[in-house]
């Protein structure tokens, strides 16, 4: 009887490790800000079709001195480990590239730059959104 419970135990365990497996499109798709004032889209790069990209294609600020619409935020060379790394991304509050790391999880996708090591890092977390807000638009 023990047997068959850990059996049991086993086979419900893996079948849910396996319902939570992501893969490298699972970042591809529009991403919004936790403070709702962009939408990143994750992409293949058009230049380096391996790579993830990932643009800024709405900004609350569209239209004034502070639009980010069209900044490339990232750039991941590789997917590894349930992640896209070996690159960079670009924070346009600071002006910096910083080495980044790119995971996605049903509807939460984690950015996490740092300097050195990723351990030592900061985490940005952006919710999936369907399609883009209305109002301000990024000129294309």
């Amino acid at each position: 009887m023990k047997t068959l419970i850990r059996l049991i135990t086993v086979a419900c365990w893996s079948l849910a490790m396996s319902a939570q497996a992501v893969g490298p499109d699972d970042a591809n798709g529009l991403w919004m800000t936790a403070e709702s004032d962009a939408v990143i889209r994750f992409a293949p790069c058009a230049d380096l079709p391996a790579a993830l990209c990932g643009t800024i294609v709405w900004d609350k600020d569209a239209g004034t001195p502070a639009d980010t619409c069209g900044v490339r935020i990232a750039q991941l060379g590789r997917y590894d480990k349930d992640a896209w790394r070996d690159g960079w991304v670009y924070d346009p509050r600071d002006g910096k590239k910083y080495k980044g790391v790119v995971r996605a999880q049903a509807d939460e996708l984690r950015i996490r730059a740092f300097v050195g090591v990723e351990i030592l890092g900061q985490t940005e977390r952006l919710k999936r959104v369907a399609s883009l807000p209305a109002a301000p638009a990024c000129k294309s």
